[in-house]
């Protein structure tokens, strides 16, 4: 099963629920970083690609339909020449809530290492997310607020530069059903669109305290 749709947006832009509506609507299984993070195995495919490595997309994409959020959306260039056919989902946000968002939960994932006791594979899930998104994405610089943002608003603006407007889909969190059904030509579920993973409950799954 080839890629059918490729998702470029960075990570809290609403990717979550993205990839549980593309399941509900016929696009799944849908790869996410909780894919990596469930099997941290898969970790070290991506460290390695994101030093320099080449892998085989179709291995890693195996039994997928669909791709949302890191750590694949760091890869859209080479995914969109793998799999020309595919369509391209955009997922965006306000740039300084999409900041917020970023420092307010996976900050903590990107800048603190796993307790020594933590399973191996563990700490090769921790190198890669740190590697790709903390140092090779935001060059080590994510706690500079102008600096991630031009970051981020550099990554979606090439992505709406490099792929014809009939192929891709600029979604924004709150755009519901309609949009996507109509991009992806499938009918509209009558069930409310999932709203997953928000800093509140992130924060409370790691066991971090509320934000005042």
């Amino acid at each position: 099963m080839a890629l059918q749709l490729i998702g470029a947006g960075l990570g809290r832009t609403g990717t979550m629920s993205l990839k549980a509506a593309l399941e509900q609507i016929g696009y799944g299984p849908c790869y996410h970083m909780i894919e990596v993070l469930q099997a941290p195995g898969r970790a070290q495919h991506w460290l390695e690609q994101a030093q320099g490595g080449a892998h085989d997309w179709d291995a890693i994409f195996d039994g997928y339909r669909a791709t949302v959020d890191w750590p694949a959306a760091a890869f859209w260039r080479q995914l969109v020449e793998r799999y020309p056919d595919a369509k391209v989902l955009l997922s965006r946000r306000d740039p300084d809530r999409w900041y917020d968002s970023v420092m307010n939960t996976i900050y903590h994932a990107l800048t603190k290492a796993p307790p020594e006791a933590a399973p191996g594979t563990l700490h090769e899930f921790h190198a890669m997310v740190h590697a790709l998104i903390f140092e090779q994405t935001f060059d080590s610089r994510l706690e500079e607020r102008a600096h991630a943002v031009k970051v981020y608003e550099a990554h979606n603006q090439a992505v709406i530069d490099a792929i014809p407007a009939s192929n891709l889909l600029v979604y924004q969190p709150g755009d519901g059903w309609e949009p996507l059904c109509r991009f992806l030509n499938v009918p509209v579920p009558d069930e409310d669109f999932p709203h997953l993973n928000d800093t509140g409950w992130y924060r409370e799954r790691m066991g971090l305290p509320p934000i005042s």
